[in-house]
């Protein structure tokens, strides 16, 4: 049997500051802590346990990059989980663009260029800046939820609150992302926001 670790009653925040500070220990303690989590968010987008297992990896080295970034009044959590969510996208940006790159008869790559749906665009500008209007810890949840799909246990894990806390940052989030979205009469990106009673389930 493995002895408790005098790291194991630390908070995320005060792990990370060990971690910052030098402490080889800590990181190992971060990674056993927060992979399982990023495990999940990446699965969700990547089926291949291979190709998710190294996107994870990749988040903890952008992590170690960005830590003196770190806010020391922050929440570990929901920047972590960020940072997981940008690595999965510049993944699918990647290959999404060799995917676009088709072979020419001699073997040569012919750029190419994806339409451009100007509606849609546009629909996906004013979702951002409907989104930006709502407090962080609120926009986080919606994002979350709403845009990654995570249920709500899994969204209080990330943002490290309780369910019903997320529920609550949900319900109002959602009256208020539906309100700013009819003024700007949003159509398309996603669909309107979801009725503020899904808040209840999920």
């Amino acid at each position: 049997m493995v002895p408790p670790s005098p790291l194991d009653g630390l908070d995320d925040e005060a792990l990370f500051a060990r971690y910052v500070a030098g402490e080889p220990r800590a990181f190992e303690a971060l990674f056993a802590r927060l992979a399982p989590l990023l495990t999940r968010v990446v699965r969700r987008r990547v089926f291949d346990a291979a190709q998710a297992q190294d996107l994870v990896q990749q988040t903890f080295l952008q992590m170690h990059r960005a830590r003196l970034d770190f806010r020391v009044d922050g929440r570990l959590r929901p920047w972590v989980v960020t940072i997981c969510m940008n690595v999965v996208r510049q993944h699918f940006r990647r290959t999404q663009r060799a995917a676009e790159l088709p072979l020419d008869d001699e073997g040569s790559w012919i750029p190419t260029v994806a339409p451009h749906d100007p509606v849609r665009a546009e629909a996906a500008r004013q979702l951002h800046t409907a989104l930006a209007q709502l407090p962080e810890g609120t926009r986080r949840a919606i994002e979350l939820h709403w845009l990654e799909g995570m249920p709500f246990p899994e969204v209080a894990e990330a943002l490290g609150i309780s369910t019903s806390a997320v529920k609550v940052r949900a319900h109002r989030g959602y009256q208020r992302l539906r309100g700013i979205l009819e003024r700007l009469d949003v159509t398309g990106a996603g669909g309107a926001a979801p009725d503020p009673s899904e808040a209840e389930h999920g």
